[in-house]
């Protein structure tokens, strides 16, 4: 015990914030939806301190390059794409989407050293992927199938938005391990509150299972492994899944189950584009699962409808990302999760591969327990409709 336990509560806890990496994080990225680079044109986008163009040649393949041309420097998303080659506007050179420069048309011959960076690409679940990798090796993290993006029985195509957050993906990432905001920023004190709330890391994956509803409920099913069941029998109202697949690539199954409607299953997705240290793109996706007994109309209303529900849910987050401080030292409670040992797990993405450590990489479970929390949430829920 300490001599003046007074003393050392009263002692004032200082906010411990490191400079922002300048290191952006090894993983896959999702560039967005594949569809919407599939025009025939070449795309902008700024990720990892620079500018890169995307663009899809008569092969059909889709292409990712630095978008600078190594000539003059002239703005390759502003060009023309010329069979399986970008144009540069500035002056014409021609860039394969192995980078290498395939034609000058006024000169006789190309100079050597003309090959610019070619960003290895993949194509899942109908986003474009970048891998990206400041040693420069190859992928080594596997990218999950979502069923749903390849079904007929799903929605035709992802609902999809993007928003630009002024911090580092790791306030965003927190997120996973975090289970009172439920209650205070999307329960909005008005209900929601977990139930079930656990963690689970392993490898290059972290996940965390949630359920609401079910507190009282015999289990029918293992809570904290992925639900392959029928969607009407979750043992709640809330269900959801959602996994980070390394640093950038999140992917949460969610059910819900509504009065006189039944279960809507859905996907939820989130993908991470650095753009600069402390600034990133946040993209959201949403699959969701069609209703037999409706019209393709009626299905198209009720994926909307979904989109917006989780659009909104999702943008509460970010009202508060955009304005909270970068702190190392959050101080904790014995209602928290394990915030900690989930910085530890994403640390694995900001360094050379030979320093990962050990426990970054480890099997790591953590279940909250939320009795205490919902005992207090319950009475101010009762507090609230008495008023």
């Amino acid at each position: 015990m300490p001599d003046n336990p007074l003393a050392e509560r009263q002692a004032v806890r200082e906010i411990e914030s490191s400079p922002i990496p300048r290191r952006y994080g090894r993983g896959w990225h999702c560039l967005g939806p594949s569809s919407m680079f599939k025009d025939g044109k070449p795309h902008a986008i700024e990720a990892f301190g620079t500018k890169l163009v995307v663009f899809r040649g008569d092969d059909g393949h889709l292409n990712v390059l630095n978008s600078y041309c190594l000539h003059m420097g002239g703005d390759l998303s502003d060009g023309t794409v010329v069979g399986n080659t970008i144009a540069c506007p500035f002056h014409d050179w021609r860039w394969r989407g192995d980078g290498v420069c395939t034609s000058v048309p006024y000169a006789k011959r190309i100079p050597q050293g003309a090959r610019t960076r070619s960003w290895t690409t993949r194509e899942i679940n109908k986003h474009l992927l970048v891998w990206h990798d400041p040693e420069g090796n190859p992928p080594d993290i596997e990218m999950p199938r979502i069923d749903g993006a390849y079904s007929d029985d799903w929605s035709p195509d992802w609902a999809w938005c993007d928003a630009i957050i002024e911090n580092h993906p790791r306030e965003l990432i927190d997120n996973l391990a975090d289970m009172a905001h439920f209650f205070y920023v999307h329960g909005e004190r008005k209900g929601g509150q977990p139930g079930y709330f656990k963690c689970v890391f392993d490898g290059h994956t972290a996940t965390q299972y949630l359920e609401s509803g079910s507190d009282d409920v015999e289990p029918t099913y293992p809570r904290d492994e992925p639900y392959h069941g029928d969607p009407e029998k979750i043992d709640g109202y809330l269900r959801s899944e959602s996994t980070w697949n390394g640093p950038a690539y999140s992917v949460d199954y969610l059910w819900w189950r509504f009065p006189d409607v039944g279960v809507l299953f859905s996907v939820l997705f989130l993908a991470i584009l650095p753009i600069e240290p402390g600034k990133f793109r946040l993209s959201m996706g949403v699959l969701t699962r069609k209703r037999p007994d409706l019209s393709e109309e009626e299905n198209a209303g009720r994926h909307q409808n979904n989109f917006e529900m989780l659009r909104g849910a999702t943008f509460q987050d970010v009202r508060i990302w955009q304005r909270k401080t970068r702190i190392d030292n959050p101080l904790l409670s014995d209602g928290d999760g394990p915030v900690y040992r989930l910085r530890t797990w994403y640390d694995q993405f900001y360094v050379d591969r030979a320093d990962i450590r050990p426990q970054s990489v480890a099997h790591f479970e953590k279940q909250v327990d939320t009795r205490h929390a919902n005992e207090v949430w319950a009475k101010e829920l009762a507090g609230n409709q008495s008023e």
